[in-house]
Formats: C-alpha cells, sequence, structure tokens
C-alpha cells in the first residue's frame, strides 16, 4: 500500500522511473517536433538531460548511500551540468527548484510537494528571457497549481494527489497547440510538455508499485568533459540500425505516377528508413538507408534502368569516424596541458562542419565545441570549453537558438572568468559577431556592438523533410526540401538548387549588400558554384560569396546583410 509520504529511497525510484519512462519513449518525442527536418531533438535533448542526473542517482541508489541532501544535491547538480537544448534546460531549472524545495525534509509530505512545484516553476520561468505559454514551462505550471489546489483543500491521500496533478498536466498538454498556432498547424502538442508528462507519469507508477526496471543503461550519454568534436563514448554506443547508405537515379521506361511513388515508397520503408524518393520528368532519385541495398535496387528495376549507384557501409565508416574522433580527443587533450600564456579575451564557438571551423578558427576563435542542429552540446561542455581557453574574459557564441540557454547556464556557473554569452542563433551571426570584436574596446562595449550587429544577418537554411506535415502555409511531403529562414519555413520544392534560390528570394531587403553561401557535405563544388553564379546574375548589386562549411543534413546554410 503507497503511502502518504516519500522518503529518500522512494524519491529516488521515483526520480528513476521517470527518467526511463522519458527514455523508452524519446523517438516518439522527437516526432512531435514542429519543423520535420531530420535534427528534431527535444526527446534526444530531454532524455540526456535527465539521464545525466539519472547516473548520479543510480550510483546512489545501488551503494544505499540515500539521504535527502546528497539525494537533491545528485539531482540537481546532474542536470544542470548534464542540460542540453532548451528542453533539457528547462527541465534542468525545474529539478533545480524542486530539489531547493525538498531538500531539508527526510518525509516529503503534500504541502511540501505543492511548496517544491511551486518552486521548480519559479526557478524555471526565471531561466527563459521571454518565457512563451503552450509550452513546457506551461504544462509545469499547470500542474503547479492544481498541486497548490489540492494541498491548501487539505488533500491527505499521496495516490490520488499525484494522479490529479499528472490529469491536470495532460489537460494542459491538450490544451498548448490552442495557446501555439504553430503546433494546431502542425498537428502537434508541445514536445517538451509532452516529455514533462512522461517523467511525472514514470514518477508515479513507480510510487504506486509498478514494477520496474531501474537500472540506467551504461550506454545513456552523460556529460563527458570532451569538446571539439569528441565524445566518442556516445558515437561508439549509437546503434546503427540500418548499415547500407544506398543511392540511385532510376531512368524511367514506364509510368512513375503518384500511385506509383507512394507503393515504391511504402516498399523502401519495409526495408529501411531516411528515405527520399525525387521524381522529376522521366527520373527518380532514391536515397534510403537498407540493411540489404539489393532489394530496393531489385524492386527499382521495375520502373526502369539504374545509374550513379552508390552504396556506402554505414557502420564501417561508422567505426573510421570514431578513430579520428579518438586521434582528434587526444590531440585536444594535449592540447589543453600546453596551456597557452594567459590573455585578456578569448573566444568559443559551437560550430559544426571542417569548413565552418576553420572559419572560426581564421577569425580568431579559441576553442571550438563542435555541435548544433545535430547533437547540442550540454552545459558540462560548455564548462569544459571554459576551462580550456586561458583567458580572463571569454565571449561564448552559440550560434543556435537552442544552445543559448545553455550557454547562459554555463555562465551563471562560473566564478573565475567574466563570460559574456551572444545571443547567436545561426553560424552567419556567429562569424559576423566575430568580425565586429575590436581588441580596444571594452568588453561591454564588445558585446553591445556585436549583439547589436547579429540583428543584420538573415540566415536561411536547406534541408529535407522526414514526414508530411503542413506548416507556414505550406504543403510539405516527406523527401521534400525546405528552405527554413529565421521566422518559419520560406521555400519547399523537389530540388535543391531550386529550393535554395526562392529561399533567397524570400530573405532579400532592399539594402542587402552581401550574399554568404555555406555549402555542406553532400553538396559537389560544382554545383554550388552554379548556384552561386545564379545568385550573381539575379542579385549583381551584392558581393557573393561561396565558402565551403561541410556541415551535416543542412545542404546550404544562405546568410544575407
Amino acid at each position: 500500500m503507497a503511502s502518504n509520504t516519500i522518503d529518500a529511497g522512494m524519491m529516488a525510484k521515483c526520480f528513476l522511473a521517470g527518467a526511463k519512462n522519458l527514455e523508452n519513449n524519446k523517438e516518439w518525442i522527437n516526432e512531435l517536433n514542429v519543423f520535420p527536418v531530420p535534427d528534431g531533438d527535444t526527446g534526444t535533448n530531454m532524455t540526456l538531460t535527465i539521464m545525466s542526473a539519472a547516473k548520479e542517482v543510480s550510483a546512489l541508489y545501488d551503494v544505499g548511500d540515500l539521504d535527502m541532501q546528497s539525494l537533491c544535491k545528485a539531482i540537481s547538480s546532474g542536470s544542470l551540468r548534464g542540460a542540453r537544448g532548451n528542453s533539457g534546460v528547462i527541465l534542468s531549472q525545474l529539478f533545480r527548484g524542486f530539489t531547493k524545495g525538498v531538500k531539508e525534509y527526510e518525509a516529503i509530505t503534500i504541502p511540501v510537494l505543492a511548496a517544491a512545484f511551486d518552486k521548480a516553476v519559479e526557478t524555471a520561468y526565471k531561466a527563459v528571457m521571454k518565457p512563451k505559454e503552450g509550452t513546457i514551462l506551461t504544462v509545469a505550471k499547470g500542474a503547479a497549481i492544481k498541486a497548490r489546489e489540492l494541498a491548501d483543500n487539505g488533500t491527505e491521500d499521496m495516490a490520488d494527489f499525484l494522479a490529479q496533478i499528472i490529469s491536470r498536466a495532460e489537460e494542459v498538454l491538450k490544451q498548448t497547440p490552442e495557446m501555439l498556432p504553430v503546433l494546431k498547424q502542425a498537428g502537434v502538442v508541445d514536445s517538451g510538455g509532452q516529455g514533462l508528462v512522461l517523467v511525472l507519469q514514470g514518477i508515479y507508477d513507480a510510487f504506486m508499485g509498478k514494477e520496474i526496471d531501474f537500472t540506467v543503461s551504461q550506454t545513456a550519454e552523460t556529460p563527458s568533459g570532451r569538446t571539439a568534436g569528441a565524445n566518442v563514448e556516445a558515437q561508439a554506443n549509437a546503434e546503427i540500425k540500418y548499415g547500407y547508405c544506398t543511392e540511385f537515379i532510376i531512368m524511367l521506361n514506364k509510368v512513375f505516377n503518384i500511385k506509383a511513388e507512394l507503393d515504391f515508397k511504402a516498399y523502401l520503408e519495409s526495408i529501411g528508413d531516411s528515405i527520399v524518393v525525387v521524381a522529376d520528368d522521366d527520373v527518380v532519385k532514391v536515397h534510403v538507408h537498407t540493411n540489404d541495398p539489393g532489394l530496393a535496387i531489385q524492386r527499382a528495376l521495375k520502373y526502369g534502368a539504374l545509374s550513379n549507384m552508390k552504396i556506402d557501409n554505414m557502420r564501417l565508416e561508422h567505426q573510421e569516424k570514431l578513430f579520428k574522433m579518438s586521434q582528434k580527443e587526444e590531440a585536444a587533450g594535449g592540447e589543453a596541458e600546453a596551456k597557452q600564456p594567459r590573455k585578456d579575451v578569448g573566444f568559443i564557438a559551437v560550430s559544426v562542419g571542417e569548413g565552418i571551423n576553420e572559419i572560426f578558427k581564421g577569425l580568431g576563435v579559441d576553442h571550438i565545441i563542435e555541435g548544433g542542429q545535430t547533437m547540442n552540446p550540454s552545459t558540462e561542455d560548455m564548462l569544459n570549453a571554459i576551462d580550456r581557453v586561458n583567458a580572463d574574459s571569454i565571449f561564448i557564441l552559440p550560434n543556435n537558438k537552442n544552445i543559448i540557454l545553455a550557454a547562459n547556464q554555463a555562465q551563471s556557473l562560473v566564478k573565475d572568468k567574466k563570460i559574456t554569452v551572444i545571443p547567436t542563433k545561426t553560424v552567419p551571426q556567429g562569424i559576423t559577431a566575430v568580425i565586429n570584436y575590436v581588441p580596444d574596446m571594452s568588453v561591454e562595449e564588445n558585446a553591445d556592438t556585436m549583439t547589436s550587429e547579429i540583428k543584420n544577418v538573415s540566415t536561411g537554411e536547406v534541408t529535407y523533410a522526414v514526414r508530411d506535415t503542413n506548416i507556414d502555409g505550406k504543403e510539405i511531403r516527406q523527401g521534400d526540401y525546405m528552405g527554413i529562414g529565421d521566422d518559419g519555413i520560406l521555400s519547399v520544392g523537389g530540388s535543391i538548387a531550386g529550393v535554395t534560390m526562392e529561399m533567397i528570394d524570400e530573405m532579400m531587403f532592399d539594402d542587402a549588400e552581401l550574399i554568404s553561401i555555406y555549402y555542406g557535405d553532400e553538396i559537389d563544388e560544382q554545383d554550388a558554384e552554379t548556384l552561386r553564379r545564379q545568385v550573381e546574375e539575379k542579385y549583381a548589386s551584392c558581393d557573393i560569396e561561396l565558402q565551403y562549411g561541410g556541415q551535416p543534413i543542412y545542404y546550404y546554410i544562405i546568410s544575407v546583410e
């Protein structure tokens, strides 16, 4: 029979159960992301955040060294340092506030829980500069209000108390599409709010005595303390479900209508994932990850002859990548040990892509944290980078709107250096910020200048859709190419070059002077040069710069300023 109080042992079980429930459903949470991009990561970020704390809690639980103070420290510290992305940072702040509210009690009662919920919400809202309703914050606030109402009404049954809180959180979650039009348009609830509800449901199951595996998987990634492209352990543990990246072009000799295309896609989905099928007149471009390329090829031959066939063994490439990453880590470790002389000002930039990394280094950035869209760095990664830069004052360029909160959180934890976060949301903004740094100006003056200048940079990124949706008034199908601007989707179509040109057209403004094009690792230099000439012909009054970025997932990153 469930108790009406919660001691340290029960709280540890509940926390671990909540973490496991979120981990088990992280891919579902990823699919709730509004934009159908291949790097939807809310579930991943929240899971990595909570599992960072869960490993510390599990260590205490396994040795039986449990008291409320040490447990709360493990939850708060583990989640703060492991926090990734906006959703992960907000989740860590909820835990931070909650643990502040309960750490002095060995037996948690309903009134104490209600006060802790209030503290959790207050702490999380304070961490976000411009809180937005219809998000995880709103779901947490709805649960906290219900907790306060029940406590004030004298509710004594802990099981009923928790059940009603979860029910209210679920109700608020269902209302999030009415609060954020972009959610309603995409037909989804808020992904961060859904993640929080899953954590609460796991907590309730443990409290009610449901049999749960509390073991924290050793493959769950925790802050590695490594930056500059190196979380080798996490990469080694990454599962590659389908081993062969298979690409080819079908030279059609029979009708390939919409029904045939849908049938072909459905077949590919039955044998693999990461499917792109783009039909253009008498040719069809095909991309699929599968364990049996022969099956994809045999089915394609029914529609015509094949050309431009390419099959890559991703597992072999993965092992080669791990080897290179390990080498980079060793080199980075050596650099860290051979510390440079102390200087006044240093720079840290979050970046991904060989070319973009080199651009930042050439501009004087001291340390690169590899990450961004495909993997948001944690607060711990930020702290390790800060430790490696031997400077009194350090500027951090997050270069992604989903990393700014983690950078701010790292800033708040550093006491021996002056840390300034420039809120760069894109790589081009980060490059502009560094270019506008003036050594003779103070840190504060430079921060004001850089923050002002990045507002003059418009950014667009071209990628592909991983699911069907309707957003920003555009009908999007899985496999379509999309041009995504600062405020939403600007273009959609079946041609990378066409989508990119249309995106640039939407980005242009009367006083534009410079268009910068960074092409990714899947774009040939010749194709990029062709695009540059097209842009140059259309916008003759602008300077056009073409540079190799080497970034994954995003075929082009374009800036207009």
